[in-house]
């Protein structure tokens, strides 16, 4: 092995900074945006999904996507990571156009259930973000020694080396997603984007898992994404809400995007928020489209 190698792999072993990375224009010394849209828009099968989206995410946010199914939350998510062009507006990913394979971009895909007689273990399962059998990319100049360090770390950081060494078709929707998290945590991300990590878990897993997702990032420093059915288990951890529907994508804080008078607007209909004793959104609408806790 050369010393170059030698040196690249102390270097890429290092432990990720627990404090938020701010990251600088080059030449300005002004923060530099993670994500960052201008009068975006996208189209597909000819059809405006959304359009006019203007935002800006900084380091370190954890950001909420919510809204109905089929308005665009996981097209975003797709333009995001390269694989989905813009018909109209600019969109930039830590100072650069989009593309495909960016390792400073984590993706924990939507789930899907997993053969209950899948062998794999856990651990190799990781591997696979890193050997490129699912979302993932092979890393240069990283040795299998490395690599597997990379994988014990992440597996270790997501709370999953009980059960490591196990079938993952054995395992519970919530011990899955956990590992799947940990794939997407092995190419050191800056921004991490999650489709639905809480869909088909029960209130506690929720829980669990958001909670997790916050504390992960919060100790490596990256910054969130998280599409959503329901805002509440993700609220004690989200900074901003990115609300999208009717062809339109709003962002900002929680109690300023769902409202009554903002979501009455958004639909072109009556529709009433309210919070329970324990702060939970409630969303009554006029008919079955729009439910409790924007679970539509």
């Amino acid at each position: 092995m050369t010393a170059l190698h030698r040196s690249q792999e102390r270097r890429q072993a290092q432990e990720p900074a627990a404090e938020v990375e701010v990251m600088l224009d080059e030449g300005n010394n002004v923060p530099q945006a993670v994500v960052s849209a201008r009068d975006l828009a996208v189209e597909l099968g000819g059809r405006t999904i959304w359009h006019s989206a203007t935002f800006t995410i900084e380091a370190g946010e954890f950001i909420t996507i919510v809204g109905p199914n089929g308005a665009g939350k996981s097209t975003l998510l797709r333009m995001l990571l390269g694989l989905l062009p813009n018909s109209r507006g600019q969109i930039q990913i830590l100072g650069r156009q989009p593309q495909r394979g960016n390792s400073s971009i984590g993706y924990v895909p939507q789930r899907r259930t997993l053969d209950p007689d899948l062998s794999v273990c856990g651990r190799d399962f990781v591997l696979l973000g890193l050997d490129g059998h699912k979302w993932g990319f092979p890393l240069p100049f990283v040795s299998r020694r490395i690599q597997k360090q990379r994988a014990q770390d992440a597996i270790d950081a997501v709370g999953a080396t009980t059960y490591a060494d196990r079938p993952v078709g054995k395992l519970s929707g919530g011990e899955q997603q956990r590992l799947l998290l940990a794939q997407a945590l092995l190419g050191q991300p800056k921004l991490l984007l999650l489709d639905e990590p809480l869909a088909s878990l029960d209130l506690k897993s929720q829980h669990t898992i958001a909670q997790l997702v916050a504390q992960v990032a919060h100790e490596r420093g990256i910054t969130v994404m998280l599409v959503a059915h329901d805002v509440n288990p993700l609220l004690p951890f989200t900074n901003r809400v990115v609300y999208v529907a009717r062809g339109q994508v709003e962002i900002g804080k929680s109690d300023e995007i769902i409202t009554s008078e903002n979501l009455s607007r958004l639909y072109d209909t009556p529709i009433e928020v309210a919070r329970d004793s324990q702060g939970r959104i409630l969303v009554f609408g006029l008919d079955n489209s729009i439910s409790y806790a924007i679970n539509a």
